[in-house]
């Protein structure tokens, strides 16, 4: 059985360096002062904003010089890593078992009791995919500042800078990064678009772009980026994705998978959607494909999701390989969990499958799910995720028309009951810590 090392400390020198002084940005809401942050203090990250810029080779096989820990990367544990020191955590997930589950597919197995006793429970109904905000409820401008790592937009010049502090006018709404303080992993943290805006947890164009950019200028295939919409089991109605980094391959990344949809009038070549095989969970992969560009992929993407969200369709989106591959994960659980057909097995486990889980990352919270946890109980949980496949067809068909896609002509010769190649997950890059590696 495999089992996973974390990362250790990358930046074990770092000291925050916030200047004195700043305005203070009023949303005019009675929260105790705690949203009317004082965004000016904040150190500000400013990324590559170029949208234009073609979609990458995967990043193993980027020359050598370019496969270096990110600057954000680095900057962003270390910080993390100084407010897990100062306790602001409601546990130490670093304690947390985690494993591979031995099997094919690899799923990955973490006991977190911890989340389970003390993770914020649900404030709002979960048969509706569109709801507005309601500041009544708890929202991310009610964070305390020092949960707050550092402010995330786009620069000006078309290259990555990093300010230990940046004025901020009086009304603009930052795009915040946070800790998240019930963590399922090393480096859990929350991006928060135009955080006092209060925008509700959908999709849209600028708040996906970002989390797109979030994920390039990470640039390591073992951070993630997550999100999750109402109705397929987001907690809190403020708009946020999630990442954290692990250092294995997610069995949702090594799926195969058949194209099925491809740009019209690019011949195949442009943008193309596959669909997973020999995974329980039917799901979507975009990727761009020959002159292709970032904003195109976030385009397909996003139009595709607010088909979805209109529909009232619960999904999950994992952003992986750097940004360059994107899982759209429509699911039905909850609706099952109503109707009365979820297997009480699985029920009593009280696993409620996200994007992580449905990614093949389980996290349990039960020391007896997480001793018998094997192939066989994961692949029933997420079945039970999964659309059938007549639904899964009539949702192709919403996001052919979305994203402006025709259909590929199925590959006769391919059987997807037989045997089929795995696809290449993210490789442990040679510039990675050793620590970093999925160890014997």
């Amino acid at each position: 059985m495999l089992t996973i090392k974390r990362v250790p400390t990358l930046v074990s020198n770092y000291q925050e360096d916030v200047p004195e002084g700043g305005n203070v940005v009023d949303c005019g809401r009675k929260c105790l002062g705690k949203c009317c942050m004082p965004v000016s203090r904040l150190p500000l990250y400013a990324f590559k904003n170029d949208d234009n810029e073609p979609i990458e080779n995967d990043i193993h096989t980027l020359p050598e010089e370019e496969c270096q820990i990110s600057f954000l990367n680095n900057l962003m544990l270390g910080i993390w890593e100084e407010r897990m020191s100062q306790g602001l955590f409601r546990y130490d997930v670093t304690a947390c078992e985690t494993k591979v589950i031995p099997g094919r597919h690899g799923f990955i197995a973490q006991l977190n009791e911890g989340r389970h006793l003390k993770k914020r429970p649900t404030e709002f109904h979960i048969d509706k995919v569109l709801q507005p905000f309601d500041e009544r409820k708890f929202n991310f401008t009610k964070v305390g500042q020092e949960e707050v790592l550092f402010r995330f937009e786009p620069s000006t010049d078309y290259k990555s800078h990093y300010f230990l502090g940046m004025g901020v006018d009086a009304g603009i709404s930052p795009s915040i990064v946070a800790i998240n303080v019930s963590p399922i992993e090393y480096g859990h943290v929350l991006l928060i678009p135009r955080v006092l805006d209060c925008l509700p947890q959908r999709i849209g164009r600028d708040g996906f772009t970002i989390a797109l950019h979030f994920a390039r200028e990470l640039a390591d295939p073992f951070f993630r980026v997550g999100y999750n919409s109402l109705g397929a089991f987001a907690t809190i109605n403020h708009l946020h994705f999630q990442a954290y980094y692990l250092s294995v391959p997610f069995p949702v990344e090594k799926a195969p998978i058949r194209k099925i949809l491809a740009r019209k009038g690019l011949g195949g070549t442009g943008m193309i959607v596959s669909q997973l095989l020999n995974y329980p969970v039917r799901g979507f992969v975009f990727e761009g494909g020959s002159g292709s560009t970032v904003r195109d992929l976030s385009d397909a993407v996003v139009n595709s999701c607010i088909s979805l969200q209109n529909k009232n369709i619960p999904f999950n989106i994992l952003i992986a390989q750097c940004g360059k591959k994107i899982f759209l994960l429509p699911q039905c659980y909850a609706e099952k969990q109503a109707l009365g057909v979820v297997d009480q097995e699985l029920l009593d486990t009280e696993v409620n499958p996200t994007v992580w889980e449905i990614s093949g990352h389980m996290v349990l919270k039960r020391t007896k799910d997480y001793n018998d946890a094997s192939e066989e109980y994961a692949w029933k949980l997420l079945s039970e995720v999964s659309l059938s496949e007549e639904r899964f067809e009539e949702v192709k068909g919403y996001i052919s028309e979305a994203a402006d896609l025709q259909e590929i002509e199925e590959d006769k010769s391919i059987n997807p009951e037989k045997e089929i190649p795995d696809s290449p997950g993210p490789q442990v890059a040679s510039h990675m810590p050793q620590d970093c590696l999925v160890l014997h």
